[in-house]
């Protein structure tokens, strides 16, 4: 495994709304920040970047935003995903994203295993931002991933961003840099366990 690999492991973000500057938007944005401020190379795909066709995996035909979607977790170490709280769950518009990943049912490294995933939530009350934080875990490791030891809570009924869309909660700040560190430390850890592995 070359060096630089391990150095610069790759992370990708997933998550945001249709809405350009939605809250979890704005979280995953600082999250995948604080992930290359620690030397990974980082991808963000939200919002209209997750605008696909319902998924169908009986039609192998896919669009360019759906390819490139895979071609990135099939190359990523890492993930951080952000979900606004619908309804209790997940958005709709994360979920199929995430269906797509069972395009790599027959990939050597099959769906997100070996990989470190930080979830982020955004729901405008704490009710929700629990019940749609279990579900995304849930969902994470029914794809094999590794959730992270922490998982982000961010009650949006509170000013957690400005209009620039900065962090102005210290508390919220903290949690999205360490929820970043812990993907990046393990994609280190699991990047050099493979390269002892081939050594």
């Amino acid at each position: 495994m070359a060096q630089s690999q391990l150095i610069h492991p790759v992370i990708v973000g997933l998550g945001g709304t249709p809405r350009p500057g939605s809250t979890s938007e704005c979280a995953l944005r600082i999250a995948l920040e604080r992930a290359r401020d620690a030397g990974a190379e980082t991808h963000m795909l939200s919002g209209r970047d997750l605008i696909l066709p319902a998924y169908d995996p009986s039609q192998p035909e896919r669009t360019v935003q759906a390819s490139r979607l895979i071609d990135l977790l099939r190359k990523c170490d890492g993930v951080l995903i952000a979900s606004p709280g619908y309804h209790g769950s997940v958005s709709g518009l994360l979920k199929n994203a995430l269906d797509y990943i069972e395009d790599m049912r027959t990939d050597e490294q099959v769906y997100l295993d070996g990989r470190a995933v930080g979830c982020i939530v955004c729901a405008h009350g704490w009710q929700a931002t629990g019940s749609t934080l279990a579900a995304l875990r849930s969902i994470v490791h029914a794809l094999r991933g590794w959730p992270t030891p922490l998982g982000v809570a961010i009650n949006s009924a509170q000013k957690i961003f400005d209009g620039e869309g900065r962090c102005v909660d210290a508390a919220v700040a903290q949690q999205l840099e360490m929820v970043a560190l812990q993907v990046v430390r393990f994609a280190r850890m699991q990047r050099a366990a493979a390269s002892r592995a081939e050594a």
